[in-house]
């Protein structure tokens, strides 16, 4: 189990590297563009990060859907990364992470809005069971 100060200290990892691609690219390109160069940072940076992850989708213990549903990153498998090129983040896509992160059994997430002026406008961080220290 990833504790709570690993988790903080990755995505601290994680918002610096997304950062530095928003400084890099600016705003206004596709969300895969960044999806690609953020994966690209990360790596790296020497840290594990896997694309498009499948979201396997589960009711009362029946696999209903294994691939309709794909995170953007899954970051040294403890925290998902969803990327948005939009005006403004709504909370259906906080909820939707939460969505994520509750079918994987995850505990944290960051959502990251790269269609800002300052990213760190852009970055939300949503929680599921947080590990306590």
């Amino acid at each position: 189990m990833t504790t709570a100060s690993e988790l903080n200290e990755l995505s601290s990892k994680i918002i610096a590297a997304s950062i530095e691609v928003h400084k890099e690219l600016g705003c206004g390109l596709l969300e895969r563009v960044y999806e690609a160069a953020l994966h690209y940072e990360l790596t790296t940076m020497g840290i594990q990060c896997i694309r498009q992850q499948p979201v396997p989708v589960r009711y009362k213990g029946v696999l209903l859907d294994e691939e309709g549903y794909k995170m953007d990153l899954l970051v040294e498998n403890c925290i998902i990364v969803e990327l948005k090129t939009v005006p403004q983040l709504l909370p259906i896509h906080s909820s939707q992470l939460l969505t994520y992160l509750r079918l994987n059994q995850k505990n944290l997430g960051l959502l990251i809005n790269f269609n800002v002026k300052l990213l760190r406008e852009g970055i939300s961080r949503v929680v599921n069971n947080f590990p306590k220290e």
